[in-house]
């Protein structure tokens, strides 16, 4: 399954994963991109974070 890293949208805003019930880390997280993370991106509670670095820049 297809994973994407996501955080919090607000500082302080407790979203928290539907299977362990952990809130979700300030500094984001990776998360299966699924149904649920995807309808907490559309609702505006998380954002994705864009993990990818640009290989071969120093």
């Amino acid at each position: 399954m297809r994973e994407m890293t996501i955080k919090p949208a607000t500082k302080g805003l407790l979203v928290r994963d539907p299977i362990t019930r952990e809130p979700l880390k300030a500094s984001g997280e990776m998360k299966p991109r699924n149904a649920y993370w995807l309808r907490r991106i559309l609702d505006t509670s998380v954002v994705e974070v864009n993990s990818k670095k640009k290989e071969g820049v120093k």
